[in-house]
């Protein structure tokens, strides 16, 4: 019996016994949830509050970048569908117990082989850890985080941009986010995540209110990417100021003494030829945009077409046909995810910028995604402008089909513009004195007229992109295997000799800009020509403006919104015009040994500019017709008076005093702006031949010394009015110098005794002198009518009286 009870002993001894896992709540973790497998394997369950993220201990960095998946939808706001934030690389770092998301500082480095003189540069300068994660579980090779805490946050800053836009205080409401799974996948090369972001607080501003349900509870979809990053290969290219490219840009401590600390490369999408050594070829991997399914017909086919023209400029730098490609968005693909380039239809509670944004390797500007968004409501204002300016509907009530045409040939040129950027190039604002020589530029409809005299819309605008975007694509993306540089340096040669021009924002965007080809919204070589030419057409228009220009059964208040952009319709190539008044031409030249490039504009050409932008303030171009009046009734009920209409001081009732005022606002803004004044006093101060202040103010006073009776005599007087309100502004502008302050007063002093035949407003002007004599450092002017939206809605730069916006 004892033989047996000890072979029974051995025997059970025998048996295996199972080891116990050294990873015991890692094990019971990952079995107990749902996997997502992908570049990052994520474990959630849609009823539970964790989202958990498994990170292998040898998974390097990264590219992060958020973005908002579901915006506010006020344009005013800037909280779009589709926005993104900023692209970051990252990689998270074992500290104790935690994992530290961190984010290297880029904007300075050391390339360098020597790992000592690397690491002293990034010892120097701050890096930014993002965020903290407990570790969850530790399993073999990997740490368990959870990610929940960082998506259900503010990540893109919603709270802080409605609080610098006075809307109000808002924080995060943890109660009412939640993880928004269906917008959450993993794929091989990105793990894309989404939450329902929830902000609450005490709503203070109207234009909150007017796009949400609950001002106090402003619901946003917040989305994140964790992107690979993208395999060897890619070659950053040189960034060139005369190239027409953005510029990726970091200061590199490694740098040679004397040579360039600050290191530049163009950004670009990766792109390859099969054939490099080929004049034609295949690309390896073709470019392929994808256009949201959202936008309807016959828009959605406009978005193909205008953005396929960019094939043309491929082809030229090489590529076969095909290579740039555009398709509609795959169902069930989600427009965030890194791996489309997209071009997004974006709606807002009015008329907005567009926009063309990348997600870039931030190491070296290797565009990984392009993003376009699209204000659904631009493609509108343009079938509004046409609108106004031809017989839109005929006696059946039938819209001419050329409205249609108008704003959906203006959309092509849209699609191909946003596209442009996400390939990494720049606004050419000059382009348009080159011929239309690129979709980069921003186009005014080029509207003409007949033999006969009536308007002609068929060359409104351009088809296909320009000479100027086939040489920066050729710069951008061609292949050259004898010799980059070289090749480069020829492409720019060639630029020059063709005789293209580039200008881009910083020198056409401001007010006080100086160069006569930098500006926005015009056409033609010659601003002054094109000034004289606009106004012909916009007299013709305004003298068949009538019912017809109106949809049959709509409310005859709606034609104000029609007259609007017609009354305004050379307010784009006054700006235009203006800046050939103390204008300076140059290039963005480097040290080549050419000639100089930097000199003013003739004083003929700056004489016949200003003489053309005077025009704009005669009484003859500013009245509105007494037929036009008899049509714009006072605002029914259920219609309001909007940013979109003119200011009224008669209540309700149409304001033509006002639509004026709002008219030469504008021009005197542009005119007496204190960096144009100074600018004339430096040219004459050089030579005795240049166009002067002295000049300015006589040809201004040609303005206010001519005789009218009423009714032109009243809007003669508005302007002389007009003069004298801008003319004190400037002389206590904080910008303008010493000089051009003493200026601007002389002419004030001039402007008050130039008002006939109305002595109560003589009187008051002469009343407002000598407040202004007393205290010109507390001095406001009145404020002056506000001229509508216009380039496309709300921009900084709109011309207006600076103290009297």
């Amino acid at each position: 019996m004892r033989h047996l009870l000890l072979a029974a002993l051995l025997g059970a001894a025998a048996v295996p016994v199972r080891a116990q896992s050294p990873h015991p709540r890692y094990d019971s973790l990952t079995r107990a949830l749902p996997a997502s497998p992908g570049l990052l394997t994520y474990y959630y369950e849609p009823t539970g509050e964790q989202l958990l993220l498994d990170v292998p201990r040898d998974f390097g960095e990264f590219i992060y970048t958020n973005s908002l998946a579901a915006g506010v939808g006020s344009n005013d706001l800037g909280l779009d569908r589709g926005q993104l934030g900023a692209t970051r690389l990252v990689a998270f770092e074992r500290a104790g117990a935690k994992l530290l998301l961190v984010e290297p500082n880029l904007a300075y480095r050391a390339d360098t082989d020597n790992p000592a003189e690397r690491r002293s540069v990034e010892e120097a300068f701050a890096e930014s850890v993002l965020w903290g994660f407990p570790v969850v579980a530790s399993g073999p090779n990997s740490d368990l985080i959870d990610l929940a805490p960082f998506l259900l946050r503010d990540a893109h800053g919603v709270a802080r941009r409605l609080e610098e836009e006075g809307q109000g205080e808002f924080e995060l409401d943890p109660s009412r986010s939640a993880v928004y799974p269906e917008r959450t996948r993993n794929f091989p090369r990105n793990t894309e995540l989404e939450a329902v972001v929830t902000l609450t607080g005490r709503d203070e501003g109207d234009e909150l209110r007017s796009v949400t349900p609950d001002a106090q509870a402003v619901t946003t979809r917040q989305h994140h990417s964790f992107v690979a990053l993208p395999p060897p290969g890619y070659e950053p290219r040189a960034f060139d100021v005369r190239g027409g490219q953005f510029a990726r840009t970091y200061a590199d401590y490694a740098s040679p003494i004397g040579a360039p600390v600050v290191q530049r490369y163009i950004l670009r999408h990766r792109l390859q030829k099969r054939e490099p050594a080929a004049a034609i070829s295949e690309a390896v991997e073709p470019i392929v945009y994808y256009v949201d399914p959202g936008a309807p017909e016959p828009v959605r086919s406009a978005l193909i077409e205008g953005a396929s023209w960019w094939d043309e400029a491929f082809q030229a730098a090489g590529f076969a046909p095909g290579t740039f490609r555009v398709e509609l968005l795959p169902e069930g693909a989600d427009p965030l995810d890194v791996r489309y380039n997209v071009i997004q239809w974006v709606h807002r509670s009015t008329r907005g910028w567009s926009y063309g944004n990348s997600v870039a390797d931030p190491r070296t500007g290797e565009i990984l995604k392009g993003h376009v968004s699209l204000g659904s409501q631009r493609v509108r204002q343009d079938y509004l402008i046409a609108q106004g300016l031809i017989d839109a509907y005929d006696e059946a009530g039938q819209a001419d089909p050329r409205l249609l045409e108008f704003a959906l040939a203006r959309l092509r040129q849209l699609s191909a513009h946003e596209v442009g950027h996400t390939l990494g190039l720049a606004h050419n604002f000059a382009a348009s004195t080159d011929g239309r020589a690129s979709v980069m530029d921003y186009p005014h409809p080029y509207v003409t007229l007949t033999e006969r005299g009536e308007v002609d819309l068929s060359d409104a605008y351009d088809v296909g992109i320009g000479a100027w975007d086939e040489r920066t694509i050729k710069y951008s993306y061609g292949v050259f295997p004898r010799g980059e540089a070289d090749s480069l340096a020829a492409i720019l040669r060639r630029n020059d000799e063709l005789g293209f021009s580039f200008i881009t924002d910083r020198e056409s965007r401001p007010l006080g800009s100086a160069h006569p080809a930098g500006h926005l919204w015009d056409n033609g070589p010659d601003a002054t020509a094109e000034l004289r030419r606009v106004a012909e057409v916009r007299r013709a228009a305004l003298r068949s403006f009538d019912e017809r220009n109106l949809a049959p059964s709509r409310p005859l208040a709606e034609l104000e919104r029609v007259f609007v952009p017609l009354y305004l319709g050379h307010r784009y190539q006054v700006e235009a015009c203006a800046k050939t008044v103390g204008g300076v031409r140059f290039t963005y030249a480097v040290n080549d040994g050419s000639a100089p490039r930097v000199e003013p504009v003739p004083a003929d050409e700056q004489a016949a500019a200003l003489t053309a932008v005077l025009g704009t303030l005669t009484p003859r171009f500013l009245r509105v017709p007494d037929e036009v009046l008899a049509l714009l009734p006072p605002q029914p009920p259920g219609y309001e008076r909007d940013r979109e209409l003119f200011d009224s001081r008669t209540n309700e009732v149409f304001d033509p005093w006002a639509a004026a005022e709002a008219s030469i606002d504008h021009t005197l803004a542009l005119l007496l702006e204190p960096a144009r004044v100074q600018r004339l006093f430096e040219q004459a101060s050089r030579d005795d031949d240049a166009f002067s202040p002295r000049d300015l103010r006589r040809y201004l006073r040609r303005v206010t010394n001519q005789r009218y009776e009423d009714p032109l005599r009243a809007y003669a007087n508005l302007v002389r009015t007009r003069i004298f309100a801008h003319s004190l502004a400037l002389a206590t502008h904080p910008e303008a110098s010493a000089k051009v302050r003493a200026w601007a007063a002389s002419l004030a002093s001039n402007a008050r005794y130039d008002v006939r035949g109305d002595l109560e407003l003589r009187s008051y002007l002469e009343l407002e002198y000598q407040r202004w004599r007393r205290t010109p450092s507390d001095y406001t002017p009145a404020p002056g009518a506000r001229i509508p939206d216009g380039s496309p809605i709300g921009s900084p730069g709109t011309a207006s009286c600076p103290e009297i916006r």
